[in-house]
């Protein structure tokens, strides 16, 4: 009865694994170059940023520059499985075209432990295909965010194994708030360099990959004196200039401004209300200032597309008596801003496209064909059949 048992499953993972394959020689044999706009691409995520966290922003006296300045204006409609989505399931419908679990990340929700496979993401098809690739977050490396563009993990609290996969990853650079667990030797044995403030980062080549650590200051439009790091605009500058440099496949740069989201948790009735709304909003325009510098590369380059929308709203902020205020400490399943430069018909002005759409929409603007991506990469079944096979 056992040997009976392994014999089968030996056979459904082999099945597994040659349809995986022939995905993946149809996606070989296509013409990837075919019809390509772009050679870059740089997708920015405001964690939480709803409509009206842009009101609230100009409410605390800030102009935004993400506004005026787009080719189009659209919508994101974002859920997950799970109904409201978090960020975990967000950030992997935003890099896979997959719509999953909360909490998981990368996985497919009938397989959350990617025993047998796992969707890829818009970044390892990137990497695969030659291009440069960084991530750059205001949050921790080991957030939901930046893990839903570089992991595969069954749950986004497993910090010790999305940091393990990351060092594994092909990326150039990874930079955001330093995680505890991580020291800078382990860093260094996978072949990144450990940065931890704006002076190492500003010193780095091209021909250097990175690991930035700093400090949880860089939402901020302006740090304090006496940290040493630097802001989301300054990373997203330096991580273009790297990316971009000598690279003639391209590259694809994903920004992050984590903290609209962390502001805007827990402020119903809470406090702190005022000070949250206010970090809010000055979050916002950190944000905007990285979005500001990224489309001001992309002007003058011609050749790099820069998408800029949100995972999901948080707070359910709402206009009552003249002002912007949160009605929740949760996340809400409102539309979402969507803003392109340098195209005007990635969407159409004022479409509301469903957020799995956006990889897809982007891999066309690259020239991938439609086989190509998403698609499916088999996932621990190679192990464990090497194992079955090895146990007979």
């Amino acid at each position: 009865m056992k040997r009976h048992i392994k014999r089968l499953a030996v056979i459904f993972v082999a099945a597994v694994l040659v349809l995986c394959t022939s995905v993946q020689l149809m996606a070989a044999g296509s013409n990837s170059s075919a019809g390509a706009e772009f050679k870059n691409v740089i997708f920015m995520i405001g964690d939480g940023m709803g409509e009206n966290h842009l009101r609230l922003a100009e409410q605390e006296g800030y102009t935004l520059f993400m506004e005026e300045n787009a080719d189009v204006r659209g919508w994101s409609m974002t859920r997950s499985t799970s109904e409201v989505t978090d960020s975990a399931a967000g950030a992997t419908a935003l890099s896979t075209g997959i719509r999953i679990n909360n909490n998981c990340v990368g996985t497919y929700y009938f397989d959350v432990s990617g025993i047998f496979m796992h969707p890829r993401y818009i970044t390892e098809h990137a990497q695969k295909k030659g291009y440069k690739t960084g991530i750059v977050t205001t949050d921790l490396t080991t957030g939901a965010t930046p893990a839903g563009y570089s992991v595969h993990v069954k749950d986004r609290s497993m910090a010790d194994d999305i940091t393990a996969q990351q060092l594994e990853s092909d990326f150039d650079l990874i930079w955001g708030a330093a995680a505890e667990h991580l020291e800078k030797s382990t860093v260094e044995e996978h072949g990144f360099k450990y940065i931890s403030t704006k002076e190492e980062m500003e010193g780095l080549t091209s021909s250097e990959r990175s690991f930035g650590q700093f400090s949880g200051n860089m939402w901020r439009t302006q740090l304090p004196e006496d940290d040493a790091s630097p802001t989301l605009e300054e990373m997203t500058v330096k991580a273009i200039s790297l990316l971009d440099d000598g690279n003639d496949s391209g590259f694809f740069l994903m920004v992050e401004g984590a903290h609209i989201d962390k502001h805007s948790h827990k402020t119903d009735n809470g406090a702190d209300y005022p000070e949250k709304r206010s970090d809010a909003a000055n979050a916002v325009k950190g944000f905007d200032n990285a979005i500001k510098a990224a489309v001001e590369f992309a002007r003058q380059d011609g050749n790099t597309l820069v998408v800029v929308t949100a995972d999901h709203e948080t707070g359910s902020l709402t206009l009552i008596d003249g002002e912007y205020t949160y009605q929740s400490g949760m996340h809400s399943g409102v539309n979402v801003p969507v803003f392109v430069y340098c195209s005007s018909d990635l969407i159409a002005e004022g479409e509301a496209v469903d957020n799995m759409k956006l990889p897809m929409l982007i891999g066309e603007k690259l020239g991938w064909s439609k086989y190509e991506f998403p698609r499916a990469d088999a996932g621990t079944a190679f192990n464990w059949l090497k194992k079955l096979l090895k146990s007979k």
